[in-house]
C-alpha cells in the first residue's frame, strides 16, 4: 500500500482545507520529540534508541504496516515486536501516532505510577503492544514464536484462493539482543522453518550501555544469520527512507527464509552533543540538550506538541479500518465456502476449548480412577496427552531433544518443519531458553496452546522465559520430568532439588507435581483450561503406586489440595506431600494409625487461591502437628506445617545412586515422617 494511501486520516476525502505535506523527517522526528520530551519529563528512560530508529519505524508503520488502531486484536494484523524494549518510547510515540487509544496524557505519564506507558512495553498493558519486552532477545525469540504460529495457521486454514491467515511479523533489535545467548538459538530455528514472513531490523549503532561494543561484540553478525539460513540484506542506512523502503520491498519478496535487515543508525540521532555516544542510551538529554537537538532537526514545537499535519499524515485509523473490512469479506466467502474450518479457526481465535471438551476430560479421569494404572508420572503425563490432543486441534508441543525421556510425543505428532497442514509438533532441538519464549509467541498469537518440555533441573535455563509467561499472562504449559532425586543414577546435576520452590515463587504461575496418573491427567485439565496465565506441570522419571479415591476426592483434585486419606476423628497428624512422596505419606500414616490425615497437595498455588472455608477444613488450625514430605528444599513447606511441624525434604544437593537407595540415604523416609509425626529426632 503507497505510503499516503495507509496515512489517510478518517473524513480526509470530503475535507476541502489544503493541507501541507509533512516530508518524512517531520514524521521520524514526531517520533524523536515525543520520545524526548516523555523521557525528560519522567526524569527517567531510554532515548537514544527510538531517536536512533524513528526513521526505521515512521517507513514501517506508514507504509508497509498491516494494521486497524480501531481494533488492536484484529486477528490478521501484523505483529509488531519491540525486542530491544528499553526503548519502549519509540512504541509508544507510534501507537500514540497512528491513532491507538493512547492519549498524550499516557506519554506524558511515562513512567509513573497506573499510567499505560511503563518503562519497558507491557502487552497487557497498553493497546497494540503484542509482548512484554525488556530482557534482551526474549522478543526476538517471541517473534519467532508468532511467526511459526502465522506459517501453521495459514498451513492448516488457507485455501488457494482464501488466504485468511496473512500476516507478517516484524521486529525491532539491538547489539544487546544479539547477544544474547537466546537470539542465537531462536535464530537457529527460524531459519529451519524457513519463516518467510519474519523481518527483523538490527539496529547497528555499535553501541552499549558500557560505550562502543568493539571490545565485547565484534561478531559477523550478517554472516552469523546467514548461516542460520536467513537472507540477510546488509549495510543500509537507518536514516535514509528510500534505502529502507528498498530494504523492505526486497525483504517482502523472500517465499523460503526469514529476513534480516542490517540497519547502519546513529544513536540518539539529532544531539548535537549525544549523537554516537552511550551518554544517549539511557538518561535524559538533559534541558539543554533538549533545546539544542529542536534547532539541530528545526522541530519548532513545544513539548508533546505534534503539528496537525503531522498528526494527520501519521492517523492510520480510517486505513487499519478499510484493512480489516477487506480481510472481513475474504473471511464471509471463506466461510460460506468451508464453513466447518472456518468454525474451527473462529473458535481458536477466541480462545474457547471445543464444547464437548470437559465431557471428555470428566470421562477419562473417571477411566483412570477406575483402572488405577500404576506408571511413572511421566508415562501419565503422556497418556493425557494421546486422551486429550486428538480433541484439541490447536495443542502444539514440543521438546528440548527430550522427547523420549519426557514423552511428549503422541500418535499424533506431526513435525512443524514441514508444510503438513495438521502440523503440531516442535522439535526444539537443546535450547530451552528460546523453546520457552518461542511458546510464549505462539500462546501471545493467538489460535495455539503450546506446550513444552525439558528435565526439572534445566529449568534454570529457561526460567526468565517461564516468568515472563506468568508476568504477560500467557497460557503456555510448562513440562518438566524428572522431577527430583528419583531419577536415581544421573547424579546431582540432573536431580533438582531448589527448582519446584523456585518456580512455585513465580507469581501467577501454578505449578504441579501429581502423585499418580489421576493427578496428572487433572494437571493437564487444569493447564489446558486455565485462560490468564501459565503451568508447570512436574512429572516423575519412576513409576508411582495408583491411589484410591471416591468421586468427591477426584473432584477436589483441581482445588490444589485435599484430603486424600482422613483420620479416625479429629486429626492427630497431617502428613503434607506431593508427588512420589503422596505414596510416602500413605505408607507414613497407616504406620502412625487412625489420628493421621494425608494431604496430597499437587498445586500449593491453586490450594493458596481457594476460600478460607476449604483451606482450613483441609488444614485445620486446631491439629498443629504437620509433616510436609517432598524431596526438595524444606523451607518452602513452613509455612503449611508452621512452627510445631516438622519437614522431610533434602537441603543438599543429591548423589549419583539407583532411587530405592537415595531415599534412604537422604532421610527421606517412612520412619522419618513417623518419627517426625511422633515428635521424635
Amino acid at each position: 500500500m503507497g505510503q499516503w494511501a495507509a496515512r489517510s486520516p478518517p473524513g480526509a476525502a470530503d475535507s476541502q482545507r489544503p493541507m501541507p505535506t509533512p516530508s518524512r523527517r517531520d514524521l521520524a522526528n514526531a517520533i524523536r520529540f515525543l520520545a524526548i520530551d516523555a523521557v525528560q519529563a519522567a526524569n527517567s528512560g531510554h532515548p537514544g534508541m527510538p531517536m536512533g530508529m524513528a526513521d526505521i519505524a515512521e517507513v514501517l508503520w506508514n507504509d508497509y504496516l498491516s494494521h486497524n488502531p480501531g481494533n488492536p486484536k484484529w486477528f490478521n494484523r501484523d505483529r509488531f515486536i519491540l525486542s530491544n524494549g528499553h526503548g519502549s518510547m519509540l512504541q509508544y510515540a507510534l501507537l500514540h501516532l497512528s491513532g491507538y487509544d493512547l492519549p498524550i496524557e499516557e506519554l506524558k505519564n511515562f513512567r509513573q505510577l497506573g499510567s499505560k506507558t511503563a518503562g519497558h512495553p507491557e502487552n497487557h498493558m497498553t493497546p497494540g503492544v503484542e509482548t512484554t519486552t525488556g530482557p534482551l532477545g526474549q522478543g526476538f525469540a517471541n517473534a519467532v514464536g508468532f511467526a511459526l504460529a502465522e506459517k501453521l495457521l495459514a498451513q492448516r486454514f488457507n485455501r488457494p484462493e482464501l488466504a485468511v491467515v496473512d500476516h507478517r511479523t516484524w521486529v525491532f533489535m539491538g547489539d544487546g539482543c544479539l547477544m544474547e545467548g537466546i537470539s542465537h538459538e531462536a535464530a537457529s530455528l527460524a531459519g529451519t522453518w524457513g519463516l518467510h514472513k519474519l523481518v527483523a531490523f538490527w539496529d547497528d549503532n555499535n553501541i552499549s550501555i558500557d560505550g562502543q561494543v568493539q571490545g565485547w561484540f565484534t561478531d559477523d553478525t550478517p554472516a552469523r544469520f546467514e548461516a542460520y539460513g536467513w537472507q540477510v540484506i546488509r549495510g543500509v542506512n537507518g536514516h535514509d527512507p528510500d534505502e529502507i523502503r528498498t530494504a523492505i520491498d526486497t525483504a517482502m519478496k523472500s517465499s523460503d527464509r526469514p529476513v534480516l535487515i542490517c540497519c547502519r543508525t546513529t544513536i540518539g540521532f539529532g544531539s548535537p552533543a549525544k549523537a554516537g555516544k552511550e551518554s544517549s542510551h539511557g538518561a535524559p538529554l538533559g534541558k539543554d540538550e533538549v533545546a539544542a537537538t529542536r534547532a539541530a532537526l528545526g522541530w519548532e514545537h513545544g513539548p508533546f506538541e505534534v503539528p496537525e499535519a503531522v498528526a494527520e499524515a501519521w492517523n492510520a485509523r480510517s486505513a487499519g479500518h478499510n484493512r480489516e473490512t477487506r480481510w472481513g469479506h475474504v473471511y464471509e466467502a471463506y466461510a460460506g465456502q468451508y464453513p466447518a474450518e472456518a468454525a474451527e479457526l473462529d473458535r481458536r481465535i477466541r480462545g474457547e476449548l471445543p464444547a464437548d471438551f470437559a465431557g471428555i476430560a470428566d470421562a477419562y479421569i473417571a477411566k483412570l480412577q477406575a483402572e488405577g494404572p500404576v506408571v511413572a508420572s511421566r508415562k501419565a503425563s503422556q497418556m493425557a496427552i494421546e486422551a486429550f490432543a486428538p480433541h484439541l486441534p490447536e495443542l502444539i508441543g514440543g521438546s528440548a531433544d527430550l522427547a523420549h525421556s519426557n514423552l511428549t510425543l503422541w500418535k499424533g505428532s506431526k513435525s512443524v518443519a514441514g508444510s503438513d497442514p495438521d502440523a503440531n509438533y516442535v522439535y526444539y532441538g537443546v535450547r530451552e531458553f528460546a523453546m520457552t519464549a518461542i511458546s510464549n509467541g505462539l500462546a501471545l498469537h493467538g489460535g495455539f496452546l503450546p506446550y513444552d518440555a525439558t528435565f526439572l533441573v534445566f529449568s534454570d535455563y529457561a526460567r526468565n522465559a517461564v516468568r515472563m509467561s506468568a508476568l504477560m499472562g500467557a497460557q503456555a504449559i510448562h513440562v518438566y520430568t524428572h522431577d527430583s532425586i528419583g531419577l536415581g543414577e544421573d547424579g546431582p546435576t540432573h536431580q533438582p532439588v531448589e527448582h519446584l520452590a523456585s518456580l512455585r515463587y513465580i507469581p501467577d504461575n501454578d505449578v504441579w507435581r501429581p502423585c499418580d496418573a489421576v493427578e496428572s491427567a487433572v494437571s493437564w485439565r487444569a493447564a489446558i483450561e486455565r485462560r490468564d496465565g501459565p503451568s508447570c506441570l512436574v512429572f516423575s522419571r519412576q513409576n508411582l503406586p495408583h491411589q484410591a479415591r471416591s468421586e468427591a476426592q477426584v473432584a477436589d483434585i483441581r482445588r490444589g489440595g485435599y484430603v486424600l486419606k482422613d483420620s479416625v476423628g479429629a486429626p492427630e497428624v497431617i502428613f503434607i506431600a506431593t508427588g512420589s512422596e503422596v505414596g510416602l505419606a500413605m505408607q507414613a500414616a497407616e504406620r502412625f494409625g487412625d489420628g493421621a490425615r494425608v494431604v496430597s497437595m499437587p498445586s500449593t498455588d491453586v490450594f493458596d487461591r481457594q476460600d478460607a472455608a476449604y483451606r482450613e477444613s483441609v488444614l485445620p488450625k486446631a491439629c498443629r502437628k504437620r509433616v510436609a514430605i517432598e524431596a526438595g528444599v524444606r523451607d518452602f513447606w513452613r509455612k503449611y506445617v508452621g512452627l510445631d511441624g516438622a519437614v522431610i525434604g533434602i537441603d543438599s544437593y543429591g548423589a549419583s545412586a539407583p532411587a530405592e537407595k537415595l531415599y534412604p540415604h537422604f532421610g527421606i523416609t517412612v520412619e522419618a515422617a513417623v518419627a517426625a509425626a511422633r515428635g521424635h529426632d
